[in-house]
């Protein structure tokens, strides 16, 4: 920062000294008027007012710079460029038609340039300002004002001075600070990590308060993080869910072996058989799922991490499903053009995209068409599959990816066990990816997810 603030002085009093120089030639330029229209202006009154102010002797303190004589030169061109005064009288006659500061005064623009006397001399530059002379409106000549910038070099290096001085406390300043907040950080910190160290030799701690807004809402998480870790809340609720979606399938069990203990014909008898027959797998069906779930849940990254081709695993869903699809008369249209490589576990991928295709067809109308679309998405695969079914209603679609949340099927008027969707977007997360759920205007729903896909894969194919 001391660095870019002391690039900055130079320029700044430079541009600093050229807007007072421009005030000044304008002001000399109204002085000069009369004595060159009336080709005096070598002896007329203004070069001897301008000559005895180059000889006065002053004494001027300009914080802490002194100044002790007039250092800027002048000099005066005709209406062609022609040198016609000089106040050191070295550029008599010479044409500077061509100079920067005067041609462009010359075309009605703002005149200005910086030159070295000596070309091999850096400290030899002026700064000249030029400001046109008129009389009764006409353009009758230049007139030029030098400051050698050498003369500006005192009050650069005492602002460079100053700027380090300053740059010095504030840094001490802020060393100072800094140590101030390194401690109460670390001894924030601390905190936490006693806490920490309680909680992993199973002590009852309570998560520390101090350290501002931040470390308190950290606390509150960690706070929140073990009690999430003990796994109370977890099981309660899974006991919970499971509880309330083995009573009904429970329910109809009892019911139907009371029924069975009476004389009964035989189809009857055979009914209620079938009835306990099917509501036993159904209560497999919820555990098995609620195993699958649980399990992807607790789970941070793939157990089984290989590299996988997501359109080959989705084929090869496809054919296990062919009996399913040929007895509702469902046809299905895959479109993955190419490859489409990933990494991740080709177990619980499958499971996802049966799941996908068990939803297509449950809700498909017989006869209708189901879609499986992959496309790539930069770096990502997405897997969608689309029915020709009736869609969700709009008060389900928040709901579609709780467990246990379900609606009717239309074949059967049954529910499934809602397990299915918050197994495919667990599966999708555990990836890197998502899972969503859309209808479509035209009707029908479509259920996708995406995940990484496999970089290294798809350089090696190429």
């Amino acid at each position: 920062m001391f660095d870019i603030v002391t690039q900055e002085v130079e320029p700044g009093l430079r541009q600093a000294t050229e807007e007072t120089l421009v005030d000044a030639a304008h002001v000399l330029a109204e002085m000069a008027a009369s004595d060159l229209a009336a080709q005096r202006i070598r002896d007329g009154n203004f070069a001897r007012s301008l000559q005895a102010a180059r000889q006065r002797l002053f004494a001027a303190n300009i914080y802490g710079v002194k100044k002790e004589s007039v250092d800027f030169r002048v000099y005066v061109s005709d209406a062609r460029g022609i040198v016609a005064f000089d106040s050191e009288n070295k550029m008599l006659g010479s044409d500077f038609s061509r100079w920067k500061d005067v041609s462009s005064v010359l075309r009605g623009e703002y005149g200005a340039r910086t030159t070295r006397e000596d070309p091999n001399l850096p400290n030899t530059s002026s700064l000249y300002i030029s400001a046109p002379i008129f009389r009764q409106g006409k353009l009758i000549g230049v007139l030029s004002l030098a400051k050698p910038t050498v003369s500006l070099q005192p009050y650069i290096q005492r602002a460079i001075s100053r700027l380090r001085h300053d740059g010095l406390a504030m840094l001490a300043i802020s060393a100072a600070i800094g140590l101030v907040f390194s401690f109460w950080l670390m001894r924030s910190i601390y905190g936490f990590i006693r806490y920490a160290r309680a909680v992993s030799v199973g002590e009852k701690a309570k998560a520390p308060t101090g350290g501002g807004r931040q470390f308190s809402e950290l606390a509150s998480a960690l706070a929140a993080m073990r009690e999430r870790l003990e796994g109370k809340q977890y099981v309660e609720k899974y006991v919970q869910n499971l509880a309330h979606e083995m009573k009904s399938p429970l329910t109809a069990v009892v019911s139907a072996a009371e029924l069975l203990e009476a004389p009964l014909p035989d189809a009857e008898r055979r009914r209620f058989a079938c009835l306990i027959r099917d509501e036993a797998q159904r209560l497999q069906h919820v555990i098995e799922r609620m195993l699958q779930l649980a399990r992807v849940e607790q789970l941070q990254r793939p157990e089984d991490n290989q590299p996988l081709d997501l359109g080959e695993l989705a084929r090869q869903c496809v054919e296990a499903h062919r009996v399913a699809l040929e007895k509702r008369a469902l046809q299905i249209q895959i479109d993955a053009n190419g490859n489409f490589p990933c990494r991740g576990d080709a177990f619980l991928l499958r499971q996802a995209i049966n799941n996908l295709l068990d939803n297509a067809i449950a809700f498909s109308p017989a006869g209708g068409l189901i879609q499986m679309v992959l496309e790539k998405q930069a770096n990502r695969i997405r897997l969608c599959v689309r029915d020709q079914g009736a869609g969700a209603p709009d008060y389900a679609l928040p709901q579609l990816f709780e467990r246990f949340y379900s609606l009717p099927r239309p074949a059967t008027g049954r529910k499934s066990t809602g397990l299915g969707l918050p197994f495919v977007r667990e599966v999708a997360q555990l990836h890197g990816g998502s899972a969503q759920f859309a209808n479509w205007p035209e009707g029908g729903a479509s259920v996708s997810f995406d995940l990484l896909a496999d970089q290294r894969q798809t350089r090696l194919s190429t």
